[in-house]
């Protein structure tokens, strides 16, 4: 059975650490760090003080007296996200599938926001199938979330997060990853346990039902579905509205700078969802794969596992505790489940109905006349 693709997303999108002096003048008022005249936030500042030295590293990164600017800066683009987002090769501690040794060159990274996802199933890159349901027969993965990397936390705002962990998402190869929406979050200090089960739907097209081709493509994606519908006319939206793309979208538009994001991007998207419900009508594609999932969890580490992760990796067991998690996804069974829609009555089956009913009272009414005519006659 072909094994799914799994996407993971570090629930912090950029390391505080590896910004810039160039990143913090820029993007520090769209990330909650500086105020709009460029200071630091006193609220901020104040949340530093318990760690000295990166007091002293933020206050001199956000010192711009004399720095002077770059004229032209990316944007929010994917390269942006690269360079500051969580690199797999800094969270994988260790990955296997089937048993067998895997590592990052198993995974891609992909244009939607910083996350990577297994079994692409892109051209270069065989797609891996499994031959037994259970534990060990799936893909196993135990990652470091890096939380003391995280953003710095002063309010809510639409770039930072109050979770640690990673979110998930199993989906199809034909399928985008939408994982903010459609993902479940994995905590670090557990190790969990994810069966899932293929399920293969198929539904009616119009006049029994109001299901899409899968033919019928999109502006920026081959295959229809309602992820790609979604990501499809969220782009055009957005690029129509406020010039720019955000940087999970595909297309050829410049990305959006954190001024457009703040001042257009962000706000536009949530006004779609809220109240221009006519925009985007992403019907149900007449054929759909999805992965039902029931998820479990253990707590790691174990008391007597403690001293020797506390060797292996060189983390003390809060670190372990704190950041390193497991996760483990495979097949509860190796089946699949069918669901088809059914015409309830064809076109052929009306007609003759309708034949049989005429007939029927055609039938009748002649034989009725033929009475008359006789009980006429006798009288």
């Amino acid at each position: 059975l072909p094994f799914p693709a799994v996407t993971l997303c570090n629930n912090n999108p950029l390391r505080f650490p590896r910004l810039s002096k160039g990143d913090l003048y820029y993007a520090g008022h769209w990330l909650g760090l500086l105020l709009p005249n460029r200071t630091a936030r006193p609220l901020l500042t104040e949340l530093l003080r318990g760690d000295e030295a990166r007091l002293r590293w933020f206050a001199k990164l956000a010192d711009f007296r004399l720095f002077l600017p770059p004229r032209h800066y990316e944007g929010i683009s994917a390269d942006f996200m690269d360079r500051l987002g969580h690199q797999l090769e800094d969270m994988l501690l260790s990955c296997k599938y089937r048993g067998e040794l895997c590592g990052p060159h198993n995974f891609v990274f992909t244009k939607y926001g910083k996350c990577y996802m297994f079994n692409s199933g892109e051209e270069g890159r065989p797609l891996l199938t499994t031959v037994k349901g259970g534990t060990g027969n799936g893909l196993e993965i135990m990652l470091d979330i890096q939380q003391d990397e995280y953003l710095p936390i002063w309010g809510e705002t639409e770039e930072t997060t109050f979770e640690a962990g990673v979110k998930v998402q199993i989906h199809s190869q034909s399928e985008p990853p939408f994982v903010q929406e459609l993902g479940f979050g994995v905590a670090p200090g557990f190790q969990t346990f994810v069966a899932t089960q293929e399920q293969r739907l198929t539904y009616l097209p119009p006049p029994w039902g109001e299901c899409r081709s899968s033919d019928m493509g999109l502006d920026f994606f081959p295959v229809y579905s309602i992820t790609a519908c979604r990501i499809d006319c969220e782009t055009r939206y957005i690029v129509e509205n406020c010039n720019c793309k955000m940087v999970h979208m595909p297309g050829d538009a410049p990305f959006c700078t954190p001024e457009q994001y703040k001042e257009c991007a962000e706000p536009a998207l949530g006004l779609l969802a809220e109240k221009d419900s006519n925009y985007c009508i992403c019907r149900t594609p007449c054929n759909l794969t999805r992965y039902n999932k029931e998820l479990s969890m253990v707590k790691i580490p174990s008391k007597t596992s403690a001293k020797y992760l506390e060797k292996k990796f060189n983390k003390s067991e809060k670190y372990i505790s704190e950041n390193i998690l497991v996760l483990d996804i495979f097949f509860e069974a190796l089946n699949y489940e069918t669901i088809e829609q059914k015409k309830a009555y064809e076109v052929a089956a009306l007609l003759g109905d309708i034949g049989g009913q005429m007939g029927l009272f055609i039938g009748a009414s002649i034989l009725t006349i033929l009475e008359l005519f006789d009980y006429i006659y006798e009288v």
